[in-house]
């Protein structure tokens, strides 16, 4: 009886955190929509942009989802529907643009990337990598941490980080699982998680492979400069700095989330044990490698097969998908146990970006924020724009946070004597690793399926890690790239 009046008062408690900022979110609404007009924003050149009625929405709309994200009022897939709703009913967009971003290439993209995540756990092909690396790493979580954020930084090198984030995904489930913890959330868990989404992005600006921001951002950047940035000249300055974040996050974490367990006693022969257990390969595993190696070559191939370059990589990639139906190695189970919170949250995600990008509330903010560095020190400029990048890269397209600010820049970099190179490269950096939000990139929110932490412990991990991003873009601008040989002053090129 007890039990049950226990449970009744559970149901009947009121959550007044959650109410409070689901208020909060709605009032930061109506304050920025129903604002009077806000002031144009000024370029160095003297030209006008204005914050058209429709932007002052988008901006409304942004800071109402970002609120309710962080503090996880609602489920993040029903704030990202909300976020379609709110244009249409406050005229911000028309309909059929707000919703018909839910199903951009980008967010299907995500969905193939996941499916594959699925293929590789209903396969055993999960199984088996995280025991053979097990074996590999030993028995101390600190390698074993190591050892994972090594695999997926390395796999970005070759495949974009959200499908390298949906492959290893499974894979940290299978490690966690012997960790001893159950389901139950634990430092070492949230280390694991959090830290692929965060080394899946350190990761991926190393090559043009590794997300398509780097190359859209250097195809716009010959554009506006009139320069060119080959596959082999932008990882020849990215590999350090990608490098270099992915050691300093194992470090960030082996600090601040420490694993409970400093060894895990008998994980190697137990790891061995389960290895053996699965047997020889079989053919179903060999099908779906096949299958998965067959699009990532053909995805890889097209930074230098100018014939596959108009193939979209989405399309590409939900081949995999369809081939799967067709060999039977999924069934319709598997395609209703896709994670579809974390689809919405992405579909959200793609729609606030292109709402701030259309309403040209992103530019309005670009602009403003630039305009501050017009006098400043080459080193504070480069910074300044790198910060900018990185705070818009967790609410929007990375390519967009880039595409709104390197215009302003490179009209500002001439005055101040900045090369256009550094402009790009700290951009570009920053534009890898949005820590912060969980919308800010696709491996964001497939860690998050895990329940290991909270989008607030996100947010909260993402301060500190966002630091360290900044000090190691300093140190590249001013140590790193200069010994390179990168102009960083016009002066110097």
């Amino acid at each position: 009886m007890s039990a049950e009046v226990s449970a009744s008062r559970k149901e009947s408690s009121i959550n007044w955190s959650r109410i409070i900022f689901l208020l909060v979110g709605i009032a930061i609404f109506a304050g920025v929509y129903f604002s009077p007009p806000w002031p144009d924003a000024i370029d160095p050149m003297g030209k006008h942009f204005p914050l058209s009625k429709e932007g002052k929405g988008a901006l409304a709309v942004f800071l109402l989802a970002g609120t309710w994200w962080v503090f996880e009022v609602l489920p993040i897939g029903v704030t990202s529907l909300a976020i379609g709703v709110l244009q249409v009913l406050f005229m911000v967009r028309p309909a059929k643009e707000a919703f018909r971003d839910f199903m951009d290439p980008s967010v299907l993209f995500i969905f193939g990337s996941i499916v594959i995540g699925m293929v590789f756990t209903k396969t055993g092909l999960t199984k088996r990598l995280a025991y053979k690396m097990l074996i590999i790493v030993g028995e101390k979580t600190s390698n074993i941490l190591l050892g994972a954020f090594v695999v997926t930084a390395a796999l970005t090198h070759i495949m974009a980080h959200t499908a390298v984030a949906a492959t290893v995904y499974p894979l940290f489930l299978v490690i966690y699982a012997l960790y001893g913890e159950g389901n139950k959330p634990s430092k070492f868990g949230k280390a694991l998680f959090i830290g692929m989404a965060y080394v899946a992005g350190a990761a991926s600006i190393i090559t043009l492979l590794g997300a398509a921001r780097g190359a859209v951002a250097v195809s716009f950047f010959k554009e506006i400069a009139g320069k060119d940035v080959s596959f082999f000249n932008l990882t020849y300055y990215m590999f350090p700095i990608g490098w270099l974040m992915v050691f300093l996050l194992w470090g960030f974490f082996m600090v601040f989330l420490k694993p409970e367990k400093k060894t895990i006693p008998g994980l190697r022969e137990r790891a061995k044990e389960l290895y053996a257990d699965l047997g020889s390969v079989t053919q179903r595993e060999i099908l779906a490698g096949l299958i998965i190696f067959g699009v990532i070559l053909v995805m890889s191939l097209q930074s230098f097969v100018p014939a596959l370059q108009p193939l979209n990589k989405s399309a590409v990639l939900l081949v995999s998908t369809i081939l799967f139906f067709v060999v039977k190695i999924l069934d319709i189970q598997d395609l209703e146990a896709i994670p579809w919170n974390i689809i919405l949250l992405f579909s959200g995600a793609m729609s606030i970006g292109f709402c701030l990008w259309q309403t040209e509330a992103a530019k309005w903010l670009a602009v403003n924020w630039l305009v501050l560095f017009k006098k400043a020190n080459w080193f504070v400029f480069v910074m300044g724009i790198a910060f900018f990048v990185m705070v818009m890269t967790n609410f929007i397209m990375n390519v967009a946070a880039i595409a709104i600010s390197l215009p302003v820049a490179l009209v500002i970099a001439p005055y101040l004597g900045v090369a256009p190179e550094v402009i790009l490269f700290a951009s570009l950096v920053t534009a890898g690793m949005p820590f912060l939000l969980l919308v800010g990139a696709a491996p964001n929110a497939i860690a998050y399926d895990s329940k290991q932490f909270t989008s607030g412990e996100f947010f909260m991990y993402g301060i500190p890690a966002s630091l360290i991003l900044m000090a190691v873009v300093a140190l590249a601008a001013l140590v790193i790239w200069p010994i390179m040989g990168m102009p960083v002053t016009l002066a110097a090129g």
